[in-house]
C-alpha cells in the first residue's frame, strides 16, 4: 500500500508544479495576457505552488514513517505556511467568482472598479488576511511524544490549543471561513452567471429561430412570386413580372439567406460556447467540495472526538484524505487556464517563441473570448475566460 500513496503523491506534486510554473511563466510574460481574472489566477498558481512544495512533503513522510522526524521548528513554520497558502488559495478561488459573477452579470457596474489596481489591493488583501488568520499554528502547533510500536520514542506534529473548547472553536471557524462560506459564495455567483448565461442560450435560440424562419420565408417567396407578383417578404424587393426584376429579387434573396446562414452559425457557437461554460461552472464547485471537504470534516472530527478520530484515519486513510485536497493544486490549473482556448494559444506562442525567438505571440482578432466585460449581458464576450474552448 505505500507504492501506491508514494506514486499518487509523486504524480500529484509533478503535476501541480509543472502546471503551476508553466501557468506563471505564460502570465509573466505575456502582457496581453495580464487581465484582471488572470491576476487572481497568478496569485492561485504561486498558492498552489505553495501547498504542494509545504504540504505534500511534510504529510506524506511522516505518515510513512509513523514518526516526525524534522524538528519543532518546522513543524510549526511547515503548519504555518501550509495553512496560509490554502488560505490563500481558497480565497482567490472566491475573488475569481466573485469578479466572474461582476463582470457577466453586472458588466456596466463592474467596469467602474473593476481594474488591475483593485485586483492587486485584493490580492494582497487575501494574503495579509490569510498571514493573520494562521498565526495560531505557529503559536499552539509542537511536536508530541508518544511509544512506537518497537518501544521507540515518536513525535507528532499537531496542533495543540490551550483547552479542548478552543481547539473546537479554532476547527469550527477553520471549517466556516476556509470551506463554509467560499463554498457558498462559490455555489450563489456560478448560480447566477449559469442563469445568466441560461437566459442568454434562450435568447441566441429565438434569434436561431426567427432566422431560420426567414430563410423559409425567403425559399417560400421565391417559389410564388412567379405565380402572385404581388405578395413580398421583407428580406427582397418587391416582384413584378418583369423577367429582369425577377432575377434582381431572386439575387436579393439569396443573400439574405447567405445572411441568415452565417447568422445561424454564429449563434451556435455562442449557444454551444455557454453550454461548456455552465457546464465546467458545475465542475469548479463540485471539485471544490470534493477536493477540500474530505479534511475539513475531519479536522472537525479531530477536535471533537480525537481518540476515535486518530485510530480510524491513522496512516492510509488520513493520507489518502489529505492527497485529495492537495489535487485541488494540480486541478486548478487545468480547469481555470489549459482548457481556456486563449490561454492555449498564449501558451504554445510562449514556448514556440523560446524556439524561435523571432515569433511574436499576436492575438487573433476573431478569438471571442476575453476576460473584459461585455458592454451586453447577451453578447457575453466573457465566455472563453470562463470555461473551455
Amino acid at each position: 500500500m505505500n507504492w501506491v500513496r508514494i506514486l499518487l503523491y509523486c504524480i500529484i506534486f509533478v503535476l501541480s508544479v509543472l502546471g503551476n510554473t508553466l501557468i506563471i511563466i505564460v502570465l509573466v510574460m505575456n502582457k496581453r495576457l495580464r487581465t484582471i481574472t488572470n491576476c487572481f489566477l497568478l496569485s492561485l498558481a504561486v498558492s498552489d505552488i505553495m501547498v504542494t512544495m509545504l504540504c505534500m512533503p511534510f504529510t506524506l513522510i511522516p505518515n510513512l514513517m509513523g514518526n516526525f522526524i524534522f524538528g519543532e521548528v518546522i513543524c510549526k513554520t511547515a503548519a504555518y505556511f501550509m495553512g496560509i497558502s490554502i488560505s490563500v488559495s481558497t480565497f482567490n478561488l472566491v475573488a475569481i467568482a466573485i469578479e466572474r459573477y461582476s463582470a457577466i452579470c453586472n458588466p456596466l457596474k463592474s467596469r467602474v472598479w473593476q481594474t488591475r489596481s483593485h485586483a492587486y489591493k485584493v490580492i494582497a488583501a487575501t494574503w495579509i488576511l490569510s498571514i493573520i488568520i494562521m498565526i495560531p499554528y505557529l503559536v499552539y502547533n509542537k511536536l508530541v511524544s508518544f511509544t512506537m510500536a518497537n518501544n521507540q520514542l515518536g513525535y507528532q506534529c499537531r496542533l495543540e490549543c490551550p483547552n479542548d473548547q478552543a481547539q473546537q472553536a479554532w476547527y469550527v471557524i477553520l471549517l466556516t471561513v476556509l470551506f463554509f462560506i467560499p463554498g457558498v459564495v462559490m455555489i450563489v455567483a456560478y448560480g447566477l452567471i449559469s442563469h445568466e448565461l441560461y437566459r442568454g442560450i434562450q435568447f441566441e435560440m429565438d434569434l436561431n429561430k426567427e432566422a431560420k424562419a426567414n430563410k423559409n420565408g425567403v425559399s417560400v417567396a421565391i417559389s410564388t412570386s412567379v405565380a402572385n407578383s404581388d405578395e413580398s417578404d421583407g428580406c427582397y424587393v418587391q416582384v413584378n413580372k418583369r423577367r429582369n426584376t425577377m432575377e434582381m429579387s431572386t439575387l436579393t434573396a439569396g443573400n439574405c439567406t447567405k445572411m441568415d446562414r452565417a447568422r445561424i452559425n454564429s449563434s451556435e457557437a455562442k449557444l454551444t460556447a455557454k453550454k461548456r461554460v455552465i457546464r465546467m461552472l458545475i465542475v469548479i464547485v463540485a471539485m471544490f467540495f470534493i477536493c477540500w471537504m474530505p479534511i475539513f470534516v475531519v479536522n472537525t472530527w479531530k477536535a471533537f472526538d480525537k481518540k476515535s478520530a486518530y485510530k480510524i484515519l491513522s496512516g492510509s486513510p488520513i493520507s489518502f484524505i489529505h492527497l485529495l485536497s492537495y489535487t485541488s493544486a494540480c486541478v486548478n490549473p487545468i480547469i481555470y487556464c489549459f482548457m481556456n482556448k486563449r490561454f492555449r494559444k498564449a501558451f504554445l506562442a510562449t514556448f514556440a517563441g523560446c524556439i524561435k525567438p523571432c515569433r511574436r505571440f499576436r492575438e487573433p482578432e476573431d478569438d471571442i473570448g476575453t476576460t473584459g466585460a461585455s458592454l451586453s449581458k447577451f453578447s457575453y464576450t466573457t465566455v472563453s475566460s470562463l470555461g473551455p474552448s
